[in-house]
């Protein structure tokens, strides 16, 4: 039996692959293992049977059998861990390729995700304009960081593995505030994961509910 994900009814991002189950249907796709797509809408993620997959209503979920879970990065290790193609077979290599995902989401992503809310949402606050160079000089530093260390790799660590999956998706964030050009490696970096056939194939399927969504 194939797993179930969870994803927006309706897309809030207009299609453009930032929703977070945008990173398990990549995954999914990495490894080639079909899945089913439950959409919510945003009223039925706060009720008690989508509470019962993810406590604080938000998506995805992922269901296989007896087990489910919920935050991207514990769907994603999951996957990784189960299937080849993801995680290096070679013990340390691995433990970096982990070590990768955590920082991804646990180092990289928190002062993008606060630039973005900030941009998004408090544009009209009397301190907006205070606030926002602190805001990107935090972004900036995790890039200068993240940028020297991946210097002239392709990947993090070696080859393609799960932790490069995730930064990807973290970085992409940054798409309309062009602060990705000030970092070539990176932007290079980006557009290297984005031209991944099981990325492309995910975009599409993401892309094909906004699109629908649009139409009806």
């Amino acid at each position: 039996m194939s797993p179930t994900i969870t994803a927006f009814e309706t897309s809030p991002d207009r299609g453009m692959g930032q929703a977070r189950d945008m990173r398990v249907r990549w995954a999914l796709e990495e490894v080639g293992l079909p899945y089913n797509v439950r959409l919510v809408s945003f009223e039925a993620m706060k009720e008690p049977e989508h509470l019962a997959l993810h406590p604080f209503g938000q998506i995805p979920t992922f269901e296989d059998g007896d087990l489910v879970l919920f935050e991207t990065g514990a769907i994603v290790l999951h996957i990784a861990e189960h299937h080849d193609g993801l995680l290096p077979t070679e013990t340390n290599a691995r433990a970096r390729a982990i070590a990768w995902m955590f920082a991804a989401l646990n180092t990289v992503e928190p002062p993008i995700v606060d630039l973005g809310m900030a941009t998004l949402l408090e544009r009209d606050e009397s301190w907006y304009e205070e606030r926002l160079p602190n805001l990107r000089d935090r972004v900036s530093v995790r890039l200068d960081e993240l940028s020297r260390h991946l210097g002239g790799a392709d990947w993090l660590d070696g080859a393609f593995s799960a932790g490069d999956l995730l930064m990807v998706t973290v970085l992409r964030r940054l798409n309309s505030s062009h602060i990705l050009g000030d970092y070539p490696n990176l932007s290079s970096y980006v557009a290297r994961g984005e031209a991944r056939p099981a990325f492309r194939r995910a975009f599409g399927a993401q892309l094909a509910v906004f699109t629908a969504a649009s139409t009806s």
